[in-house]
């Protein structure tokens, strides 16, 4: 196995790999954090082998422990391993600009005609394919972080504290401390033995209102939206209309969800707003992993951090499978979506070297074609 000294080596010419990769991820990546993941296991560990699985299991866990956009916060991370600082800032910023131009056109288009586009043909594949993928990394994540019969019984009280609604937070913390007691434990024992204007809103206070959010909040757009809609609506910023319609451009749009924040920006000032509005819900993320990045290898080494890491990463993985299932409740409805689901999983799994954007495209053609039946 590669060791963890050679993650963080710094090939020749990888800072224009990391803005090639992600600026194409940036494009391609529909579905939300989950399949971004999944997406990067499969390209950047088991193909490209820029990290080991346990150094990317590492990095997942550390993430879902800090605030801001999971899925951003991870191309961050590998980009970091890739190429240093610069590939943190470069990886970030062009997994985030595609989608910030999207939602910008659908934001204007909005701004201008008041409605959004009718996009249900075209994720009708996507959606399902999209589980597929995610399983498929599942299984390899699962594979290194149950490393033993007491992990795997964790993993399995995690999955089922996340599908019973608890706090994901709650559970990926609690997880992480109960490792460290069981560790303290067997240590004793083994001793012993837009219209929007109504209210003016200046950009430096859209920009703060932004910043605040991309600091503090924790989970999916669902929590995002009843940030927004704390700090928007009940104030009279935003109707509770055109951030629902933000919300879902954030999600049908590839790259991150937070890109909302581009929406609701331009809604409220112009492209001014979306400017500000983006710079301040993911400024926070940019930060928040240049200062945790350098410590993961470090509590690693440590033998008490290590079990907490190992809790938190098992927890993770179960974080992800209780997302997938959600999804799976909204997105396998009928005969059609199980069939483009099992294919992508079939696709994505035994034939690896096939690229997780054709395995998506595909999804939404058989949507498309199998929709006309």
């Amino acid at each position: 196995m590669v060791n963890r000294q050679m993650d963080n080596q710094q090939a020749p010419g990888g800072l224009k790999e990391v803005a090639l990769y992600f600026f194409k991820l940036g494009v391609i990546g529909f579905g939300g954090p989950a399949v971004h993941i999944a997406m990067m296991e499969k390209e950047l560990v088991e193909k490209r082998k820029w990290l080991t699985r346990e150094h990317f299991l590492d990095l997942i866990g550390a993430t879902n422990l800090i605030p801001g956009p999971n899925s951003t916060e991870m191309t961050m991370h590998c980009g970091h391993v890739r190429a240093g600082w610069k590939g943190l800032v470069v990886a970030g910023s062009c997994f985030i600009i595609p989608a910030v131009i999207i939602t910008s056109i659908f934001a204007w288009a909005y701004a201008t005609y008041g409605q959004l586009p009718e996009v249900e043909p075209f994720i009708y594949g996507i959606q399902p394919v999209v589980i597929g993928i995610i399983l498929s990394a599942l299984i390899n994540l699962a594979q290194k972080a149950v490393k033993s019969v007491t992990l795997g019984i964790a993993g399995m009280v995690a999955l089922v504290l996340c599908l019973a609604g608890i706090n994901e937070i709650a559970v990926l913390f609690g997880m992480g401390f109960a490792g460290i007691m069981y560790h303290l434990l067997q240590k004793k024992q083994s001793n012993v033995q837009n219209i929007l204007l109504a209210v003016p809103v200046t950009n430096a206070k859209l920009f703060w209102i932004f910043l605040k959010v991309g600091s503090i909040l924790y989970g999916s757009g669902y929590v995002l939206f009843a940030f927004l809609d704390a700090e928007l609506v009940s104030t009279g910023i935003l109707t509770r209309s055109q951030l629902i319609d933000a919300i879902a451009v954030g999600q049908f749009t590839p790259g991150p969800v937070f890109s909302a924040a581009t929406f609701v920006g331009w809604q409220i000032n112009g492209w001014h707003g979306a400017l500000v509005a983006t710079a301040g819900i993911f400024l926070p993320s940019f930060l928040f992993v240049a200062l945790l990045n350098p410590l993961i290898p470090r509590l690693r080494k440590s033998a008490i951090m290590s079990a907490f890491l190992d809790m938190v990463n098992v927890a993770a993985v179960a974080l992800i499978l209780s997302v997938c299932i959600d999804m799976g409740k909204a997105a396998i409805t009928d005969w059609r979506t199980i069939l483009i689901a099992i294919a992508g999983f079939i696709t994505a799994f035994f034939f690896k070297h096939v690229n997780a954007a054709f395995i998506i495209l595909g999804g939404a053609l058989g949507g498309y074609l199998l929709s006309l039946l």
